[in-house]
């Protein structure tokens, strides 16, 4: 990837410009759900805090995956710069399925602390991005929309790799992604597609997304399951449609990254199973395995946390 930024105007403190994608001869590698061509994109940038260690600003910028949903075309993130000379490494922040951003915003923070050039992404259907009305959010009952929800949620991570790498305070060198459940799983996806991206966290996350979707236990997932049976489609089906947006599927492209993952041994959304999986078609990078559940895994988070500031922190 080559990437180029240039400012079109600067409006008291709001910063607009554009950001020019050129892709590497890598591109061609990169699987044709996730390939990006050349392309120009606007990008506004709005601050909006400062701390003693680094300011936030709002960023938005077009997908570059159109969806039915016009709201949902406008990727909205925020961008935590650190106050520290030079090129800093850069990482890219994901959130849960449940949408609390407040845990994404708590790892950014803490990342923006120790020098880390963060950019916390909504992905599709969350926040601002979700329609009036609408109870839709990435992965939800509508298993069509889902995958292609899936699709946008990537290439919009690369678009953002796009943007971290061309600004001047971070090192194209040095641009990771991580999040948490939902998060990691598109957090894997995104690193595996992105030839650009060289480190990826992922925390409570794993392979064999048609299991995973499959076996979920809440209310809202069985009926989906029950109406897809009574559409007369069968697992099977299900394992066809979710295989090119599924970490396991590219996994063999994590082995020449820098990976962490987090799991928890008893965690009923993404199975032990799963995560092992996945740990496995990846080369068996570092995993740390917490004895906690999905929700009681937040019992966890300041020293997951720590572990994955030190994973971005650390050069090769």
């Amino acid at each position: 990837m080559i990437a180029s930024i240039a400012l079109a105007t600067v409006l008291g403190t709001i910063e607009r410009g554009t950001v020019t994608f050129s892709p590497s001869p890598a591109e061609a590698t990169v699987p044709d759900g996730f390939r990006l061509g050349a392309d120009t994109f606007a990008f506004e940038l709005r601050p909006i805090r400062k701390t003693a260690s680094y300011s936030v600003s709002t960023l938005t910028f077009p997908s570059p995956v159109v969806s039915p949903d016009p709201s949902n075309n406008v990727v909205h993130a925020e961008y935590f710069r650190p106050d520290r000379p030079g090129e800093r490494p850069g990482a890219i922040v994901l959130h849960i399925l449940g949408a609390d951003f407040a845990l994404s915003r708590y790892m950014a923070a803490r990342l923006a602390d120790r020098g880390v050039a963060v950019l916390f992404v909504k992905l599709p259907y969350y926040g601002e991005r979700r329609p009036v009305g609408m109870e839709a959010r990435l992965l939800s009952s509508d298993i069509e929309r889902s995958v292609l929800a899936m699709r946008q949620g990537v290439c919009d991570v690369r678009r953002a790799s796009t943007w971290l790498a061309a600004r001047e305070e971070v090192d194209a060198g040095r641009i990771g992604v991580t999040g948490i459940s939902l998060g990691g799983l598109v957090s894997a996806l995104a690193a595996e597609a992105d030839p650009g991206l060289d480190r990826v966290a992922i925390l409570l996350a794993g392979g064999g997304l048609a299991d995973i979707l499959w076996n979920l236990p809440e209310s809202e997932a069985r009926e989906s399951r029950n109406a897809w049976i009574e559409s007369g489609r069968s697992r099977e089906d299900l394992e066809a449609l979710t295989r090119p947006f599924d970490p396991l599927t590219y996994a063999d492209r994590l082995r020449s990254k820098r990976v962490l993952m987090i799991a928890g041994r008893s965690d009923e959304i993404i199975p032990p199973e799963a995560a092992s999986r996945l740990w496995e078609a990846a080369g068996r990078p570092p995993i740390r395995w917490y004895d906690c559940g999905h929700y009681s895994a937040a019992g966890y988070l300041l020293p997951a946390v720590r572990e994955v500031v030190d994973f971005f922190e650390t050069r090769p």
